[in-house]
């Protein structure tokens, strides 16, 4: 059985909760939303964990790459479970499995105990991938990038909505007669808890596809897939496209994840700016999310209309490597006001980026949608991992020499000689990340579609066309 565009949604309607679609969409990027919080909520009690468990600057460290790294091997697993069993058993079972992690971070008593947690944890990073998977089967080609990279940005949000929500949960806890020192124990388990709760909302509200839930197509006869439309996951892998996106999703997310971590820092030893106001311009750049993805998948859909598949790939490539020549340019600038502007630019464009590789990937291989979602997925996680190792090894190097050219001036100075180093070091590792982006926007180009890929989109967006006319269409532009 294959899924028509008919029986998909055509239009991103919010206010149509009766549709479907919409109702999957509304509750996959809640879902996705609750994960990234869960995700991220431990980040504003970092000072309280290392109090309270005694963490050294190292374990601290570990804790930041266990994340990520359960992340990648999550997101390359799952997106081929979802082929298999639907987005709908995924996502119940990873928000479910997942909230016991989040659980029992609140309840560890030894830095082990935590760094495991963490890593189980970052599993439920994988959740963005079934989100792609979930709308890419409710949307029609022709707002699926608009859905997903919608979808996305709401579900991204969690990720910084934390830095305020998480800290108010802990105050209504406290509310509650619960110690100043035990808030944070209590607030993972209350956001613990609502994931599991959202598990079983998306049990008994969603479905995989318009039409049922791909266990009772099977049951009833209908084939969700066929033996000859079956795509190994050997398939996916040998697709050099995929590996372009990876990539791209490693240039534009993975440089994201890292800018956002390192920006606080930055902005203070840089720019001399309070830690309060450091803060709120990096809650600002995630707050983007609400709109910037938004944008990156609108274009991409408006571009496809305009130029077929490769329209989306000149846009993508576009706006990837408009990202790299902010980031580059902002790395540079020593005027707080300039920086504030190219920050700005920055933030749209590596959202928007974002948006514009998910509006690609629904079309790399249609009959295996997770997998192809799965690689690309984890590609931003890779990218980050590198991004930090570059930027860590670089302050690493500025940190020792400048201890070393002031040895003997006074622990004040010193300090001051290792911040400044340091802001010099993530300049430069800024600027090479972005140079890479760019190098990275050209290699977008590469990424080809046969003249039966495009008829075949055009026919699922139009489907009222029979296919001769819109070759014969295709042929006169």
């Amino acid at each position: 059985m294959n899924i028509t565009a008919s029986q998909k949604a055509t239009k991103l309607n919010l206010l149509n909760l009766k549709s479907i679609p919409i109702r999957t969409f509304w509750i996959t990027s809640i879902s996705f939303f609750m994960c990234f919080f869960a995700w991220f909520g431990i980040v504003p009690f970092m000072p309280d964990v290392v109090r309270d468990l005694g963490l050294t600057p190292a374990q601290k460290w570990n804790s930041i790459i266990l994340a990520v790294t359960g992340t990648v091997f999550a997101r390359l697993l799952i997106g081929k479970l979802c082929d298999k069993y639907g987005p709908r058993l995924c996502y119940t079972w990873l928000l479910i499995l997942g909230s016991i992690p989040v659980i029992a971070c609140g309840l560890v008593q030894t830095p082990l105990q935590f760094l495991v947690c963490r890593l189980f944890i970052g599993f439920i990073g994988a959740s963005f991938v079934i989100t792609q998977v979930h709308t890419s089967l409710m949307f029609a080609p022709n707002i699926v990038g608009t859905a997903n990279a919608t979808s996305a940005g709401w579900g991204n949000l969690g990720g910084g909505a934390n830095r305020l929500g998480m800290p108010l949960i802990a105050a209504a806890v406290v509310s509650f007669g619960v110690s100043d020192a035990n808030a944070w124990r209590y607030s993972l388990v209350v956001v613990g808890t609502l994931c599991f709760l959202m598990g079983l909302v998306y049990y008994f509200f969603t479905q995989d596809t318009p039409e049922g839930n791909f266990k009772e197509l099977r049951a009833s006869g209908e084939k969700v897939t066929t033996k000859k439309d079956q795509v190994g996951f050997l398939t996916v892998l040998k697709d050099y496209r995929t590996w372009v996106l990876f990539m791209v999703y490693a240039a534009s997310f993975g440089i994201e994840l890292t800018v956002y971590g390192t920006m606080d820092d930055y902005l203070q030893n840089t720019f001399q700016l309070e830690r309060l106001t450091a803060g709120n311009i990096v809650l600002s750049f995630a707050l983007m999310n609400i709109f910037a993805r938004t944008l990156g998948g609108y274009f991409g859909d408006m571009f496809g209309k305009l130029k077929g598949l490769r329209g989306r790939v000149l846009f993508l490539s576009a706006i990837l490597s408009l990202e790299g020549i902010m980031l580059v340019t902002f790395s540079v600038t020593t005027s707080i006001i300039l920086g504030i502007v190219f920050l700005i630019l920055f933030s749209l464009t590596v959202q928007m980026a974002e948006g514009a590789t998910f509006s690609v990937v629904p079309f790399i291989n249609s009959k295996a949608i997770g997998s192809v979602s799965g690689i690309v997925g984890a590609g931003g996680n890779v990218g980050a991992f590198l991004a930090a190792l570059l930027l860590k090894s670089k302050s690493a190097v500025a940190e020792k020499a400048a201890i070393v050219a002031n040895q003997g001036l006074g622990d004040g100075f010193v300090k001051s000689a290792q911040s400044t180093a340091a802001s010099t070091a993530v300049s430069s590792g800024y600027f090479i990340i972005g140079f890479v982006v760019v190098l990275t926007g050209v290699l977008a180009l590469a990424i080809r579609f046969s003249t039966k890929e495009d008829m075949v989109v055009e026919t699922k967006s139009n489907p009222g066309e029979p296919i001769g006319k819109l070759i014969a269409v295709k042929a006169d532009n």
